[in-house]
């Protein structure tokens, strides 16, 4: 794995993020949490995950200037490659949570809100939320499900038509976040209440796990290709693809 480090630990799996300083998501990433995860819940040593990230960033969401530069045919596969990996994770069997180590918008939500649990780095500087909107990405049904299944139904819609970023207070009175901890505390968080689960009877809570999320599933289109289309095909509009550019052009020229 290039992006991602694997942490045994007893009963249960850290799955670190780790790609530059902002865990940026490209297609490579995608297949390799998708490979991780369906071999995590495989593994009948592991009981649990925690998927965290690296120092005040969890994820900056998707890797645009990668992105770009993906043809029609690229765009396509990550887009489904990259709902495969959503639904995969909302269906995880097994306990799973996120430790979430700063900011956390756009595709690093789409990740953190399939977890069952999600702690968040106090600090007003940290964000998490689905800004789609805000940065021309069209949102699948499948996400403003999940979002309405953590905040309910008003709230979630306001927050993505507006493509709102939260600050951790904000998350937390919402119900997007579990709790706020120090930076350092985290992922010991995160653990403390991993190993919470490890002491009920695994298929009790297993079994109960897919209970709470049934109506949810449900709701889903479980066919990737479905529930991204829009997204693949609204990419290449002109005027979104011009304010592509720019934001790339932009962030490419801070860099030098």
């Amino acid at each position: 794995m290039n992006n991602l480090i694997i942490t045994q630990k007893e009963g249960y799996a850290i799955v670190q993020m780790n790609r530059g300083k902002v865990n940026a998501i490209n297609h490579k990433m995608v297949n390799e949490l998708r490979e991780v995860f369906t071999s995590l819940e495989k593994n009948n040593t592991v009981q649990g995950v925690i998927l965290t990230g690296q120092p005040h960033y969890f994820s900056a969401g998707l890797d645009l200037i990668e992105l770009f530069q993906y043809n029609k045919e690229q765009i396509t596969a990550f887009f489904n490659d990259f709902g495969s990996l959503y639904l995969e994770l909302v269906q995880f069997k097994k306990p799973f949570i996120s430790a979430i180590t700063g900011h956390s918008p756009a595709g690093g939500c789409v990740l953190a809100v399939t977890s069952d649990n999600r702690y968040m780095a106090e600090g007003e500087k940290y964000v998490i939320g689905l800004n789609e909107v805000a940065v021309n990405i069209q949102i699948s049904q499948n996400l403003t499900e999940i979002y309405a299944f953590w905040m309910g139904d008003g709230l979630a819609s306001r927050y993505i038509l507006e493509g709102k970023l939260l600050n951790g207070n904000e998350a937390l009175k919402a119900g997007l976040v579990d709790d706020l901890v120090p930076f350092e505390q985290v992922l010991e968080r995160a653990e403390k209440q991993m190993r919470k689960y490890l002491k009920a009877d695994q298929e009790i809570l297993v079994n109960t796990k897919q209970k709470l999320r049934k109506h949810l599933l449900e709701k889903l289109d479980l066919k990737p290709g479905n529930s991204l289309k829009e997204a693949s095909e609204l990419w290449w509009k002109p005027e979104i693809r011009a304010k592509m550019k720019a934001y790339v052009e932009s962030f490419t020229n801070k860099k030098k």
